[in-house]
């Protein structure tokens, strides 16, 4: 049993931790009845069950790394640990919490949904679902989905299941029996998240960006013309086209939205905007197109509407939200404030606040400010991006945007993971920005267009960015091919410039992908850890698969001067690539 005792849990007032946890909250899931909230608590490792009336913490269980999203369907909760590749099973039956089981399910499990004894993970390292028995807790199926499969939802009926995929741009609906596929729904855009199913299982509501392809002037981005925030809608009885509003306002956008709620009625919605730090509430009828799209900002009839549109600040980085049973309150994780804040629907304000522990504001690290600075859309120009918009969580989104990074506007760039970033310099594609500090400026005052930051905001996110590392190697279902690949890699000189430990080189070179509107000239060869989770390839994004990447545009010939590979090589090869 993995079990944290209530004594020692400085939320409950006993003597402090040196130094405090964060908590910073990611998942949540509402008991049948709603009295009662679990939190997936990525900073502690750990799950709370929590009594949103009284405000108290009942119990605190241990899990995997980085838990990120939980389910609960009767005595039976399931939380998926992004960095562990697992799930956990927990047994509940309030006040009680306990661990019951972890199962291996395979790459990055993101969101899960439960009906009765299976649960349903988004594997987005494996672009996959697989399906768990809870009771023998094993994996008994798998299916493929799109790239980077982030959520999934399951119809009332629990025959359908909604999928969001960030980078292939999707919602996959599948038979929930079958895994077989049903439709799929292309969304025009990135950063697809969370998803909800409305009462009648007619529509999976999510969440996505809108990328528009200008150069990040203050004019393009107030304009919503470097990327727009959408709240989108898919049918879920049959084939067709996703409908979309925006919520932008014209100098005061709506950021890096990603929780969203649909009440019982299903007549409101909640969506959580982290960047932007606050709870949309909206009220149906909304004005959702499926052609033409919706425009660059909000409907002007929906936002002068108080009954349908109204803006909830909150602080911090919301992110999951969840309406009660009775849909007259919405509660929401809050990441960075270590909190569980219950909304008034009707009022429009916040209720209650819920802490869970972790740090004061005095006593946060340089690192903990940081990341509260790289999750902070106010930081761009009226709000509409946050870091995190195009490096998620400080990887990457797979979108391309058109920065002063290369020196100049229209030849837009396929944004970098800032995995392992403080070890790998230099900066940017042409790697001529050599110093993290100063590339952090840059991309804050020209990128974001935000404010000059002051030195100690600098420090701050470096310290951020420093605790960013490269997931852990995958596990090789073929063993021998990785180590044939390995040795292909050497052989065909790869490692010129992607030398490990990282897989990469501080030099700059020309491999005859450079364009001619750039400044600069060449490429820093960006590190191959994590490599085959990061699609689109290349710096312009040309490139839609490995092999593509090793077979045309960096074939040996061309780059090394080796012979090209062999089909067997070359499977080989990206079979190595695919597990460090």
């Amino acid at each position: 049993m993995r079990f944290l005792p209530l004594a020692a849990l400085v939320l409950l007032g006993s003597a402090p931790q040196d130094p405090p946890v964060d908590r910073s909250p990611h998942g949540l899931a509402l008991s049948a009845d709603g009295r009662w909230a679990l939190t997936a608590n990525a900073g502690s490792h750990s799950v709370s069950l929590v009594e949103l009336d009284s405000r108290k913490i009942a119990a605190e269980v241990a899990v995997g790394k980085r838990p990120f999203a939980i389910a609960w369907s009767g005595r039976r909760a399931v939380v998926t640990n992004l960095r562990d590749d697992s799930v956990t099973v927990l047994d509940v039956e309030p006040p009680r919490l306990e661990f019951a089981g972890d199962v291996s399910v395979g790459d990055e499990p993101r969101g899960v949904a439960i009906d009765g004894d299976r649960a349903f993970v988004a594997l987005s390292g494996d672009d996959a679902i697989a399906v768990v028995d809870l009771a023998a807790r094993k994996v008994v199926a798998r299916a493929a989905v799109g790239d980077e499969p982030w959520h999934v939802a399951l119809t009332p009926d629990r025959r359908r299941l909604a999928v969001t995929c960030a980078l292939s741009m999707d919602v996959r609906v599948l038979d929930a029996a079958k895994l077989e596929p049903l439709h799929t729904v292309r969304m025009r855009g990135h950063n697809l998240r969370q998803v909800a199913v409305s009462p009648d299982g007619a529509w999976a509501y999510a969440c996505n960006i809108a990328e528009r392809g200008a150069g990040t002037t203050k004019q393009n981005i107030d304009r919503g013309w470097v990327l727009g925030n959408r709240l989108s809608r898919v049918p879920l009885r049959e084939d067709g086209p996703r409908e979309a509003i925006a919520i932008d306002v014209r100098g005061e956008a709506s950021a890096d939205a990603d929780g969203v709620a649909v009440s019982p009625d299903g007549q409101q919605l909640a969506v959580a905007c982290g960047g932007s730090h606050e709870l949309l509430l909206l009220r149906q009828p909304l004005p959702f197109v499926a052609t033409g799209g919706p425009g660059d900002h909000i409907d002007p009839a929906l936002r002068r509407d108080a009954k349908r549109f109204r803006r909830v600040v909150l602080g911090g980085r919301p992110v999951a939200a969840a309406f009660t049973p009775d849909g007259r309150s919405v509660v929401v994780t809050n990441h960075l404030r270590n909190l569980l804040q219950v909304v008034d629907v009707e009022k429009g304000e916040v209720a209650r606040l819920i802490y869970l522990g972790g740090a004061e504001m005095a006593e946060r690290s340089p690192a903990r400010r940081g990341e509260w600075a790289f999750y902070d859309a106010s930081r761009s120009f009226h709000q509409w991006y946050s870091c995190h918009t195009c490096h998620t969580d400080g990887h990457t989104n797979g979108a391309s945007f058109d920065t002063l990074n290369d020196g100049a506007y229209g030849s837009a760039k396929k944004t970098l993971s800032l995995r392992g970033i403080a070890r790998t310099a230099p900066y940017t594609w042409h790697g001529w920005q050599k110093e993290l500090s100063a590339a952090v400026e840059h991309s804050l005052t020209t990128t974001l267009q935000g404010d000059p930051p002051k030195k100690e905001d600098v420090d701050a996110l470096v310290a951020f960015l420093s605790t960013l590392d490269f997931a852990p190697p995958r596990p090789a279902a073929d063993a021998e091919a990785v180590k044939r690949g390995e040795a292909v890699f050497k052989a065909k000189g790869c490692a010129a410039c992607h030398a490990p430990p990282d897989y990469t080189t501080a030099l700059v070179h020309e491999v005859g992908l450079e364009d001619a509107k750039d400044k600069y000239r060449g490429f820093n060869p960006p590190p191959l850890r994590g490599v085959g989770t990061r699609g689109p390839w290349l710096h312009d994004g040309r490139a839609k698969s490995l092999e593509e990447v090793l077979q045309k545009h960096h074939a040996p010939s061309r780059v090394t001067g080796k012979e090209d590979l062999t089909d067997a090589e070359l499977r080989d090869l990206v079979a190595f690539l695919k597990s460090i």
